[in-house]
């Protein structure tokens, strides 16, 4: 069976539980369960730390894991990414006292708090900086209230805490995060479960970007109309049993549907239909 790591908890455990569940595999149903066999699928799933994840997969314990990108880079774990997810964005960023530094190179001599050393030490090394990271679990903002850091290094969203704490980004994102698949580095990149399990998810990803628009129009109108809704390859075009009519079907971004709704219809589209994608494979 193929052994798959799962976030246990956190902002990446529902999200990725539900993609799984839309890419057709069994989840647990309590959340106490820490590992459940899915047979139809030939697939087992063990519920984890997120952090601990990379880890686990690195070992070779694993076939493959669900973790963030940060979560990884800061783990140091021999392990690599392999398919990111779109969910759990998140973005780091240093902070400081308004007039402290301007950017990363001003860091030389400082200290920094954060709860992500390995990834703020890869980034200051990366950059040629030598300044000291203390570890901090949550809050760190409070750091420089207290003296521990001059700098804070920390995901960084709308930014209003930082500026209810008297602090201010400065420099250059250090990285950005989402949700991500992982492997050990060096795995057999084409085993065969493996590249279902990505398939399968790369199809959720596809079903929930584009919708299946359907449309009629008129024969003298449908390079205009193809021009607008090209599909991947090309669209399917059938004639109507209305001499001169014609029947459109592509899949388009779901975050264009309306537009494109009105423009076919400015062009004399009728029956302009929207449905969603439960499932695809390309």
């Amino acid at each position: 069976m193929l052994r798959i790591a799962v976030p246990n908890k956190g902002s990446l455990s529902g999200p990725a539980a539900e993609m799984l569940h839309e890419a057709g595999y069994q989840q647990r149903r309590e959340s106490k369960e820490l590992r459940i066999v899915d047979p139809e699928n030939e697939v087992e799933f063990f519920y984890l730390r997120p952090r601990d994840i990379a880890i686990y997969v690195s070992s070779g314990r694993l076939d493959i894991g669900i973790t963030g990108r940060d979560l990884l880079i800061d783990s140091g774990a021999n392990a690599e990414e392999i398919l990111p997810l779109g969910f759990a964005r998140s973005t780091f960023r240093y902070a400081t006292k308004p007039g402290t530094a301007n950017g990363v190179e001003d860091l030389n001599g400082m200290t920094i708090a954060t709860s992500y050393e390995g990834i703020v030490a890869k980034h200051l090394a990366d950059n040629g900086i030598d300044a000291a990271v203390v570890h901090l679990d949550g809050a760190v903002e409070t750091a420089i209230q207290l003296g521990v850091a001059e700098v804070i290094a920390d995901v960084v969203e709308t930014g209003t805490s930082l500026r209810n704490a008297g602090l201010e980004v400065i420099g250059e994102p250090i990285m950005k995060s989402e949700a991500i698949v992982v492997r050990r580095t060096g795995a057999d990149a084409e085993e065969t479960k493996v590249q279902q399990f990505l398939r399968r998810l790369q199809g959720v990803l596809v079903a929930r970007t584009y919708v299946m628009m359907d449309y009629d129009c008129r024969v003298e109108q449908l390079e205009k109309a193809v021009a607008l809704t090209p599909g991947l390859e090309s669209p399917t075009v059938s004639p109507l049993h209305n001499e001169g009519w014609v029947a459109v079907r592509a899949m388009v971004p779901a975050k264009e549907a309306q537009r494109i709704m009105d423009d076919l219809y400015d062009i004399g589209a009728r029956a302009i239909l929207t449905t969603a994608i439960h499932a695809c494979r390309l």
